[in-house]
């Protein structure tokens, strides 16, 4: 059976706090273990008031606690904002934490904007163009490469899968050199999807940590007993992305009927090109669109996105995207 994982910003809803926000994270991750999910990533964003991952390495710390088997990870840590020594010995004290469960996926995009940057002491411009040096440096911390003149305390030795990143070909391509897992971000960027993954299978060169490609594609699911619930709570994710493309980002709001059709063409059909790799619906509907999905990319794994603003509901909607994988694994059996 295709893997199933789940992707979880730690959305903060509209007037609620980021303490709340994570105490929701830990109850999901909870939920999505029982369920048989094989991931729990959060990813990191800076100066966005909706999104309470920033510091990823605390918060899986704080998943990690309330979890017991399921994998926890980055997905991902922005490279270009942190020099790698310091992600490594985050990562090594998570893996000494919850040993065999960490995860580290590497983005090269900066997850924020030119002030963020200043403000975390970072030149973006220099960080992104030494990308591959900066994951190869990682390595060899994780390693222990006697090169290095010291030792990284937590870090050394730890037992932590580099994934590489992208919604662009860059990153297929240097997962494939350095042989590395390779995720692509098509839950909100879906364009370059294909390309990416027949350029990595094509290029990609077996190292110590993987012999084999293996790929992972984001995939977001709104599911409810109903379309029309479906649709509903599905709006709240829309109105992030028109507010995050029209340069106000804020909290997660409410769902609001009817809200698609409010929208001028021009919005409508940048939320059609958001949600390409998405299904809105019913679990028959998820079944249909999820395998799909799959038959067409040949992912080994899909990670599944999408915010909902009530929590029972999203911990639902999870349950029906399991259902549905378990059904599309029984039909392919």
């Amino acid at each position: 059976m295709t893997k199933l994982s789940l992707l979880d910003l730690v959305p903060v809803t509209e007037g609620g706090t980021v303490r709340e926000a994570l105490i929701r994270a830990a109850d999901l991750a909870r939920h999505a273990e029982a369920l048989g999910y094989h991931r729990y990533w959060t990813a990191e964003h800076h100066g966005m008031p909706g999104i309470a991952s920033a510091a990823t390495s605390v918060v899986l710390a704080h998943i990690g606690a309330a979890t017991k088997t399921i994998r926890i990870g980055a997905g991902g840590i922005m490279l270009p904002n942190h020099a790698p020594l310091p992600i490594a010995e985050q990562f090594g004290t998570l893996e000494a934490l919850f040993p065999g469960r960490v995860d580290l996926g590497l983005g090269r995009a900066p997850g924020s904007d030119q002030r963020v940057a200043q403000a975390m002491r970072r030149n973006l411009m220099s960080g992104a163009e030494s990308f591959p040096q900066d994951v190869m440096e990682l390595q060899a911390y994780f390693a222990g490469d006697a090169r290095l003149g010291f030792t990284a305390t937590p870090g050394d030795g730890a037992d932590v899968p580099i994934w590489i990143l992208g919604s662009s070909l860059y990153g297929a391509q240097l997962a494939a050199h350095l042989g590395l897992p390779y995720a692509f971000a098509s839950h909100f960027a879906p364009d370059m999807l294909d390309e990416a993954l027949h350029i990595y299978r094509r290029d990609f060169k077996p190292s110590a940590q993987l012999q084999q490609p293996y790929t992972m594609a984001g995939f977001n699911i709104f599911a409810a007993d109903t379309a029309e619930e479906a649709e509903l709570i599905a709006t709240s994710m829309m109105q992030t992305v028109v507010a995050l493309r029209t340069g106000q980002p804020g909290q997660l709001k409410p769902p609001i009927a009817g809200y698609r059709d409010t929208l001028p063409p021009m919005a409508q059909s940048m939320l059609a090109n958001f949600f390409a790799a998405s299904s809105i619906g019913t679990q028959a509907d998820v079944e249909r669109d999820l395998a799909a999905f799959i038959r067409r990319t040949r992912v080994d794994e899909v990670i599944v996105s999408g915010h909902i603003y009530d929590p029972s509901v999203r911990k639902h909607s999870l349950e029906i995207g399991m259902a549905a994988m378990k059904a599309i694994a029984a039909v392919t059996a």
